[in-house]
């Protein structure tokens, strides 16, 4: 064997675990912005072995997403929903204290905030286990005034899936955001009417991000019709019973589909 290929071998073998495990994974979702708002979505490969991603209605706008490898995430995470068992991983959005918490059980690995406390934009990006998480920041309406980068849209991507939370969304988005964002296969969406953004804003937003599945959240007082009726026909309706919605890449509804849980 010769020496170069020999000792490259062993470079491998030798790199420290912690070094490869640090690797960060290119984004299977993003979207190349060479011509917006004409955004050509990047290519990708589904992950062999790919299995089902749970996706569990917990309440307000904690959703719980437990992957194959079984990383537990509890979205916009204030303690009173999904909690337990305890999550991996949390996400928080600043706008009330429904959505965040200042004290987290310290069992909780990962603690990700969708604002910066220093009042830069939130920057994450890191894998656990069989996930990838990414966010985009976006503006809050925060005491009358818009903050710039006050809140978070989480992006989890698992088992060739491509997950999204728009947090506690306070407004339009233009084409820079859509291009950060990329494609969306299941997307989370607040549908109070108000708090966040009108219905006619929010309808906007989830038709242009032609996700195959829509999760409502965030929904108060605000009746479901009023949010489904401004989809129009391209988009089914789907009343579950329970509260858990099993995902996988092959198994997309062919047309656009909100599926309503349990408790929403």
């Amino acid at each position: 064997m010769p020496t170069f290929r020999l000792l490259t071998i062993l470079a491998f073998f030798l790199t420290p675990v912690a070094i490869v495990e640090a690797q960060e994974r290119p984004s299977t979702c993003l979207a190349v912005a060479k011509a917006l708002p004409d955004v050509v979505l990047a290519s990708f490969q589904p992950v062999a072995g790919e299995t089902q991603v749970g996706i569990t209605y917990a309440g307000h706008s904690t959703y719980v997403i437990e992957t194959p490898a079984g990383v537990r995430i509890a979205t916009d995470f204030s303690g009173a929903y999904g909690g337990q068992p305890t999550p991996h991983v949390v996400t928080m959005n600043k706008a009330h204290g429904t959505h965040f918490t200042n004290n987290p059980d310290p069992a909780i690995e990962h603690v990700l905030l969708g604002w910066d406390p220093d009042g830069d934009p939130a920057e994450h990006s890191l894998m656990v286990e069989d996930v990838y998480i990414r966010n985009v920041t976006t503006d809050i309406r925060r005491f009358g005034t818009m903050e710039e980068d006050g809140n978070s849209i989480f992006i989890f991507e698992v088992a060739g899936l491509c997950i999204g939370h728009l947090g506690h969304l306070h407004h339009r988005l233009d084409d820079s955001h859509y291009a950060a964002i990329g494609r969306l296969d299941v997307v989370m969406v607040p549908v109070d009417g108000g708090l966040t953004m009108s219905l006619d804003g929010m309808s906007e937003i989830v038709q242009r991000l032609s996700s195959s599945i829509i999760l409502p959240m965030h929904r108060n007082a605000t009746p479901l019709s009023a949010f489904t009726g401004r989809m129009g026909e391209g988009f089914e309706i789907d009343f579950r019973e329970g509260r858990t919605l099993a995902v996988s890449l092959d198994a997309l509804p062919a047309q656009p589909t909100i599926v309503i849980l349990d408790g929403v």
